[in-house]
């Protein structure tokens, strides 16, 4: 009897110790959000690309931090990266949760990682903006047929590489005219990239480049802002229109964090906010959206 009692008491101790470990591996029900140790307790990470300049953008960004932290409920942290290609990277290895793309930097994001558009702004009121070429009001150049004809005499400004209206689109028109491949291989007196629109617009109006390739919505906010002289320029070709800047969020991205997400941007009005983005307000969109900008970076061979 001795000797059953005891291996009663051995195994009965051994199944307390069992579950004294199962206990410490999984100490109770994982917490809900908000309630300490889950993913709600982790800063929310956002990458914008560089719109405008860095220091403006940043300015605008610590408001936009502060207005999503109240509807999310959680640390909002918003980075300005110094290219377009930092913020694809940024998301593909999953260093960030959502970012502000432009819409060629987008459609690489949701071909490398998956990303998804959820929101995208208005500008008076419409999701749409244009490329332009702009020169200056001296310029003896009035069309996109001048530039072609005197691409030789001409010192063209592009922006970052990744820009959409800044470099996609313009230099596929110019390719398609037969004036311009790349940046070793074009017509042009010269061709560089001011890695972004406001410094392309500078370079127009100190007389640095003779045409420049810039987003409409910044090129309207610097003018609006006195960034650069709104007299010096002229508008001498506007491409098709073009759906606007997505916001989009990293690939398995809850439902319901989209949802309050979109209820937020929509529901921003701060003018400092929506002026960094050329913005008259935000609204939802989705991938299918971006199809023309897709189907114009499959044929400039960038996806």
């Amino acid at each position: 009897m001795r000797k059953r009692w005891i291996s009663r008491l051995s195994f009965l101790t051994l199944a307390l110790l069992l579950m004294a470990a199962l206990a410490a591996c999984n100490p109770g029900q994982a917490p809900e959000q908000g309630q300490g140790g889950g993913e709600q307790e982790k800063p929310f990470h956002i990458g914008v690309i560089p719109s405008q300049n860095q220091g403006d953008m940043q300015k605008a960004m610590n408001k936009l931090a502060q207005i999503l932290e109240q509807k999310l409920g959680r640390d909002v942290e918003i980075k300005v990266y110094s290219d377009y290609n930092g913020v694809v990277e940024a998301m593909s290895y999953g260093h960030i949760d959502m970012a502000f793309f432009g819409p060629l930097t987008y459609v690489i994001a949701h071909e490398k990682s998956g990303a998804e558009a959820i929101i995208t702004q208005l500008v008076d009121g419409k999701p749409y903006y244009y490329s332009y070429l702009i020169a200056h009001k001296d310029s003896p150049w009035n069309s996109l047929d001048d530039v072609v004809k005197h691409s030789k005499e001409i010192r063209l400004a592009f922006g970052d590489v990744n820009s959409t209206s800044g470099s996609l689109i313009p230099g596929l028109v110019l390719k398609k005219k037969g004036v311009f491949v790349d940046q070793n291989n074009h017509q042009f007196k010269s061709v560089v990239y001011t890695g972004n629109h406001d410094a392309t617009a500078l370079a127009v109006q100190n007389k640095q480049a003779d045409v420049g390739a810039i987003d409409s919505a910044i090129f309207n906010v610097l003018k609006k802002e006195g960034k650069i002289d709104a007299d010096a320029f002229k508008v001498i070709w506007q491409s098709e229109p073009l759906f606007q800047y997505p916001w989009a969020v990293k690939k398995g991205t809850s439902p319901e964090m989209i949802k309050k997400l979109q209820d937020a941007f929509v529901g921003i009005k701060d003018p400092e906010i929506l002026n960094a983005f050329g913005a008259s307000g935000f609204t939802t969109c989705s991938d299918k959206d971006y199809e023309a900008v897709r189907k114009a970076a499959k044929e400039a061979g960038r996806l």
